[in-house]
């Protein structure tokens, strides 16, 4: 394999957006930020997720993946118990149903969403089963009215991972406020970033105070005995360093939102009428609504704007999918990538393939996974770097 060309700029797949806001909040925690002060970013972000996600409480962790343990803690899952979930999945999202004792059951996607299939999860549920954990892959949406009404019809708990969706929404519902709770990540390649890092988001006062108090080793929040757990907790707790740099990214989401839609538009416009070659399924885009319900031709630009349907996506990773009929394999796309000192990013791969399950055989997660790849995409992206990426693309088809 040829070495890539070090004369050539390389081309990152993620890059966080750290402004002059972000450099001044994360000093001033690192220099005021303890004792009596060292919460004082940790509530102010919470705060400030909870007011944009539209929940009543949100509690800041240290990873999505500790936020999904927590809630599912909370909620009683255990050995004995199935969670429903999607096959095309990166493997954070089941991890804690594993740890927990509980069994995954792993469902297909829809072609024209990449998420969950609804009728495929009521075909899947039995006594067992106990939750369904909605994955907003790639910042595309779950079919929530759908979801919902299976999960109240089987009395089962909904959750959503809106691990890559911020800015995501139904109307002025946004992703992760519609379950039992929601999960973000801000993880260093997410829209919002606090290097490492996640958040549960609920609205049920209840389950709040339960995670509350598993998060903090299982000391109920007023406990006058100082040191005394009343259960066997964990511990997943944010810095107050990491909520700095979170405060500074929530007074920009909209910007930063906005941004990435702009990008993932013109990936589209780039690789527009190319044979054998298509993006992330979102709906139509070419007839967009706005927020205040007036049609408008052309591209979905800014982060107010919804399709017909009345959602707005999240266009957290922009990606292609090389047809079956071309042969091409995502192994060999990234290769070239790399040679051309460009970061490509595999699609997941089904978890029922992953060591520890069972392969379930969902056509639509497997024959997915061969065939495409994300496309480098971040805030600070030129179009030159952009129109860079889409001709290596389209040298892929000839």
């Amino acid at each position: 394999m040829i070495a890539p060309d070090p004369k050539v700029s390389k081309i990152y797949y993620a890059k966080p957006s750290i402004t002059e806001l972000e450099v001044r909040y994360a000093a001033d925690a690192a220099a005021n930020g303890w004792g009596e002060h060292g919460s004082d970013y940790i509530n102010r972000f919470e705060k400030s997720l909870s007011e944009y996600v539209g929940t009543r409480h949100a509690v800041a962790t240290s990873s999505a993946t500790g936020a999904l343990h927590l809630g599912l803690a909370a909620l009683g899952i255990g050995p004995g118990d199935e969670v429903i979930l999607a096959d095309t999945n990166w493997i954070a999202s089941v991890a804690p149903v594993v740890h927990l004792g509980a069994t995954p059951v792993f469902v297909d996607i829809l072609p024209d969403t990449w998420c969950l299939d609804p009728a495929r999860v009521e075909a899947a549920i039995t006594s067992r089963t106990k939750a369904i954990i909605a994955v907003h892959l790639y910042g595309n949406l779950c079919d929530m009215d759908k979801l919902e009404a299976i999960a109240a019809k089987h009395k089962l708990f909904l959750i959503e991972d809106a691990a890559e969706a911020v800015g995501a929404r139904w109307g002025n519902r946004h992703a992760g406020s519609r379950g039992v709770f929601g999960f973000f990540s801000f993880h260093s390649a997410k829209t919002v970033t606090t290097g490492e890092g996640g958040a549960l988001v609920t609205s049920d006062d209840e389950l709040y105070e339960k995670v509350l108090t598993l998060n903090n080793h299982g000391r109920v929040r007023g406990e006058a005995r100082q040191f005394w757990g009343s259960v066997i907790g964990y511990k997943y707790k944010m810095s107050n360093l990491q909520a700095a740099l979170g405060c500074a990214q929530m007074e920009r989401v909209e910007e930063l939102v906005a941004r990435r839609r702009e990008i993932f538009f013109l990936y589209k416009e780039l690789l527009a009428d190319c044979p054998g070659l298509s993006m992330n399924p979102v709906a139509n885009l070419e007839q967009a609504v706005t927020a205040d319900g007036i049609a408008e031709s052309g591209k979905l630009r800014g982060s107010a704007k919804f399709d017909e349907t009345g959602q707005s996506f999240g266009y957290w990773m922009p990606t292609v999918i090389f047809s079956k009929e071309s042969g091409i394999k995502k192994e060999t796309v990234l290769a070239n990538f790399k040679n051309a000192n460009i970061e490509g990013r595999a699609f997941f791969s089904p978890l029922s393939l992953q060591a520890g399950f069972t392969p379930a055989h969902n056509e639509i997660s497997y024959d997915l996974s061969l065939h495409a790849i994300n496309l480098p995409s971040y805030h600070d992206l030129t179009a030159v770097d952009q129109n860079r990426v889409a001709q290596l693309v389209k040298e892929q088809l000839r």
